[in-house]
């Protein structure tokens, strides 16, 4: 595992926290008694975490420090094909309100015929 991949997967786990507890980035980071610019930082994965920020925010967020750095477990395939299955469905129905959309507010397009140069 590369740096860059985990400062990813602890900034989403940053956020995925923060936003399962309602907290605003201003919230947290006045708990934290860090500055919200700093806080962004962290979950766009720009700045690093020092052990006792650490231990502050498993402490707020009431987890382990561990579950800082821990992937996110992938869907499951039947949950996976479903969401695939419900995303080509959505998109075939939009596609098909536009084109219902674009027959009555536009007038049919005549094909284009070429002219011949003399």
């Amino acid at each position: 595992m590369t740096d860059k991949e985990l400062r990813g997967i602890f900034s989403a786990n940053i956020r995925r926290h923060r936003y399962s507890r309602k907290l605003s980035q201003a919230a947290l980071a006045e708990k934290l008694d860090i500055s919200v610019n700093f806080l962004c930082n962290l979950e766009n994965g720009n700045r690093w975490i020092s052990p006792q920020t650490l231990v502050k925010f498993a402490s707020i967020l009431n987890i382990e420090p561990y579950e800082l750095f821990k992937p996110a477990e992938a869907l499951p395939s039947d949950v996976s094909l479903i969401l695939n299955k419900c995303l080509d469905e959505t998109a075939a129905a939009v596609t098909q309100t536009i084109n219902q959309i674009r027959g009555y507010y536009l007038p049919p397009t005549k094909p284009r015929t070429r002219r011949r140069k003399n």
